[in-house]
């Protein structure tokens, strides 16, 4: 089985923040800056691999950060804003030459509600399938939601697209001396609440042994190199 073969034969699910898509604008859409994450994706896509992609709404607001506001309602917020994104992404991707299918976990009459099985065909028939709404429910953040929906469609593997380049022991943008991990195990993640995800999506992956890999966003070829067998960013499992 040569390299191709290997990619061709993975189904995965992206975790793309909101803030991803803001690129070095910072806040918002960097439609640019989108156009080339969807090209990234579209070159293992063509290959034959199987993606669902969750995004986050922190490029809008992300519910746990706005104190002004009661938490229940700020998270609803926090939801429509992946919805608006994923929306964005359906479009992006259509610009560089990919059909894509939506769901939501929160209902918007627009797109469809969560349905693993229609995700599934969808995938079937060569479509990316991107996923918005959260969990569509408050005080569940989009890690979560990456976890749920990653079972749904049977992923192989989470790729968590970050702005560094993989998990560390502490903070790398506050500390020169923080080590990187390049392997570490779910359990190791939860005991040292590390950084990866949510402690609640850390135990599903580890309850339903989905691989989670964290890399750099701008990592070039990034997604193709994991998916070929290479060593990028940190793996958890």
């Amino acid at each position: 089985m040569d390299m191709e073969d290997d990619i061709m034969e993975k189904t995965i699910l992206i975790k793309l923040s909101g803030e991803s898509l803001s690129g070095s604008i910072g806040h918002g859409l960097d439609f640019e800056y989108i156009k080339k994450i969807c090209m990234e994706i579209k070159k293992v896509h063509d290959k034959g691999t199987r993606i669902g992609i969750v995004c986050g709404g922190g490029n809008f607001l992300r519910g746990r950060d706005a104190h002004e506001m009661d938490r229940e309602t700020a998270d609803y917020v926090g939801m429509m804003a992946t919805v608006m994104n994923s929306l964005v992404l359906k479009d992006m991707f259509r610009q560089v030459g990919c059909e894509v299918y939506n769901q939501s976990g929160l209902y918007v009459g627009i797109i469809d509600k969560i349905d693993s099985d229609k995700a599934k065909r969808a995938l079937d028939e060569g479509k990316i399938v991107v996923f918005g709404g959260g969990t569509g429910k408050p005080f569940f953040s989009t890690d979560t939601g990456a976890s749920l929906r990653a079972k749904d469609i049977d992923a192989d593997m989470i790729i968590k697209l970050t702005n560094v380049d993989g998990v560390y022991d502490k903070d790398p943008n506050k500390y020169d001396d923080a080590l990187m991990y390049h392997t570490v195990s779910y359990q190791e993640v939860l005991d040292k609440k590390l950084g990866v995800m949510d402690m609640e999506a850390i135990q599903m992956c580890k309850d339903n042994k989905i691989e989670i890999v964290v890399m750099n966003i701008d990592t070039p070829d990034g997604i193709k190199r994991v998916l070929a067998g290479e060593e990028i960013g940190t793996i958890v499992k």
